[in-house]
């Protein structure tokens, strides 16, 4: 199955359904399922920023399942849009580029899978 490795804490804001969209410099024609790793990388200067919500962030780790409904050109309308939907989430970034995966249907695993990840997306065999 495919998987997209992303820096804590966006990939456990995705995991507990707070972000929908996972913004890439690149476009994918890919539509469809894919695993959620969450990297070893932290980006430490946003953890306060999401606090008070209480969340861990586990790294190393296969943590979600969604689905890859659309890749969208990033404009400042669509930006502007996104930070007025959530701006907890979405305003932590601004002057955004590149491409943001629509994900539909993000569900937690029940248990992590601990493993290495890679750039782009990659291939976990089960």
């Amino acid at each position: 199955m495919k998987v997209i490795s992303i820096r804590q804490p966006w990939a456990t804001l995705i995991a507990k359904g707070y972000k929908d969209y996972e913004f890439r410099s690149w476009k994918t024609k890919y539509r469809g399922e894919f695993l959620i790793h969450a990297s070893k990388s932290i980006e430490k200067e946003k953890l306060e920023r999401f606090e008070k919500l209480g969340l861990e962030y586990p790294t190393g780790k296969i943590i979600a399942k969604a689905m890859i409904t659309d890749c969208i050109e990033v404009t400042n309308e669509f930006e502007k849009n996104l930070i007025t939907k959530n701006k907890l989430v979405y305003g932590a970034t601004t002057n955004r580029s590149g491409f943001a995966f629509k994900l539909e249907n993000i569900r937690e695993l029940d248990d992590y899978i601990e493993t290495k990840g890679q750039l782009g997306f990659w291939e976990y065999k089960e």
